[in-house]
């Protein structure tokens, strides 16, 4: 691909809006679709252009990103008789940045191969702060000329983008991702409440242990926001519930014991049946708490 492409955004939450706003910043024409109109309101306000469906936006688009909820919405909007296999143009490049399924990674990338089409599938970690500073790290899975025709767009949204291997293979990687956080987020909520226990300054505690062997993305980032008790969504607990499901599946499938990415699920099932499935998953900490 050469040029400035328009570039379709389907998916403009919590981390969508910020990485359309990039590829507009870009100078990429922006062609924008979520369910909730008002999320997109301030991209349209920026020459943002809206869609009604997204049939338009396959329409309308030479690459089409989507960052949706589930993989129910991937396979709708991808693979649904109005969906975008079924209308958008040959050549078209799609990249999914949704956590979803491996399986169905590898199936919208057959069916867009038969029909002329690139599909990857990319998806990200680094929340709400890596979408608005474009510092994500993007797991790619697909073939690798697609992969380098897209590189410069993906390279517009994050600072570590890596071809995984085949289709799926960015899913699986994402998975590999869930699982090391799953148990990291347990060890976090763990160490601030034994700081408080132990009569410490949390935050002063977080000044020795960031920067040591127990260091992480999530010691750094979400360990502040449970000392201040904030506990607004960079990533939703309903979301990583739903990525550790995936992970499971794909764990017995692989006959792998998974105990730490048990343990996590168990833990966040209760805050979800406490009503709290729409907080940031650093709520974590109100259950130790």
């Amino acid at each position: 691909m050469t040029g400035k492409q328009t570039v379709g955004f389907i998916g403009t939450g919590v981390m969508g809006k910020s990485m359309a706003s990039h590829l507009m910043k870009a100078g990429h024409e922006v062609h924008v679709y979520t369910r909730t109109k008002e999320k997109a309101v301030e991209l349209i306000e920026s020459g943002a252009v809206w869609c009604e469906t997204p049939k338009e936006v396959a329409q309308t688009s030479d690459v089409i990103i989507t960052m949706v909820g589930y993989p129910s919405d991937v396979e709708e909007i991808y693979l649904g008789e109005n969906g975008l296999l079924a209308h958008a143009k040959k050549g078209t490049y799609f990249i999914d940045m949704t956590t979803s399924k491996p399986s169905l990674a590898v199936r919208i990338h057959e069916k867009a191969n038969e029909q002329g089409m690139f599909s990857l599938d990319a998806p990200v970690s680094g929340g709400d702060v890596g979408a608005r500073e474009a510092t994500l790290t993007i797991m790619v899975g697909g073939d690798e000329n697609a992969f380098q025709a897209c590189k410069p767009i993906l390279e517009l949204l994050g600072s570590n983008v890596i071809l995984q291997g085949d289709a799926g293979a960015g899913q699986h990687t994402k998975m590999c991702n869930q699982i090391a956080i799953a148990s990291n987020m347990m060890g976090v909520s763990e160490a601030i409440v034994y700081a408080e226990k132990a009569g410490l300054n949390p935050e002063v505690v977080l000044q020795s242990i960031s920067s040591g062997a127990a260091g992480s993305w999530s010691l750094s980032n979400l360990a502040p926001r449970m000392i201040k008790g904030d506990f607004e969504p960079g990533f939703y607990i309903k979301h990583f519930i739903k990525d550790m499901g995936i992970a499971l599946e794909e764990a017995e499938a692989m006959n792998m014991d998974v105990p730490g990415l048990q343990q996590a699920k168990k833990l966040y099932d209760s805050l979800a049946a406490q009503g709290k499935a729409d907080k940031g998953t650093q709520a974590l900490y109100e259950l130790y708490k």
